[in-house]
């Protein structure tokens, strides 16, 4: 009897690990493959036949689409420069040169991973579109409120991520991910 006890009991605590784990995996998000670039993560192996299961299952569940192996990849950004959350209530700087891509994208989502309401109904800028300088450098404005030049606007949500993803770019063919430069997220102020 007793020995029947500890295989349920072993049984009941496999079962709860298990599935937990997993739980907390596809909830988390993409959990294995990550390449960090300064504040900037990618998942290169998200949008290929070689993604993880649990990057599969959470993309399921999400129904989100990831960029194909050799459509561009995706870096996302939670934190500022300082290592901060980005949040609504601070603006905040990106600046600085793309690296090499036919074309690029930045957007901001909310906390929850949509992509954020806003006034100016405004969820992004392309590189076709962004103003420079002389050097070929960008500066954009992300804040609540309206800024002069190349301004992304966000709305209330607490915190929020950025999204800067690359199309047709060399790096899906296996360029040095980790040898990138990526633009700044620098905090400008705070209300």
């Amino acid at each position: 009897m007793r020995s029947v006890l500890s295989l349920v009991l072993a049984i009941m605590i496999a079962a709860i690990t298990g599935v937990g784990t997993a739980w907390y995996a596809i909830e988390r998000g993409q959990l294995f493959g990550a390449v960090a670039v300064g504040n900037w993560t990618a998942w290169p192996g998200t949008g290929s036949v070689d993604a993880d299961p649990y990057s599969m299952a959470m993309l399921a569940r999400t129904g989100e689409v990831p960029l194909g192996a050799g459509e561009g990849l995706a870096f996302t950004a939670t934190l500022d420069h300082q290592g901060e959350l980005l949040t609504h209530a601070c603006v905040y700087a990106v600046s600085g040169e793309a690296p090499a891509a036919r074309l690029w994208t930045l957007t901001a989502y909310d906390d929850q991973g949509y992509l954020m309401a806003n006034a100016a109904r405004r969820t992004g800028f392309h590189s076709r579109e962004v103003l420079r300088n002389e050097q070929g450098r960008f500066r954009i404005t992300v804040s609540a409120e309206v800024a002069p030049g190349n301004w992304l606007p966000i709305g209330a949500a607490e915190n929020f991520g950025l999204v800067f993803r690359l199309y047709d770019t060399p790096l899906t063919t296996g360029s040095q991910i980790t040898d990138l430069v990526m633009p700044e997220i620098r905090r400008v102020g705070c209300r």
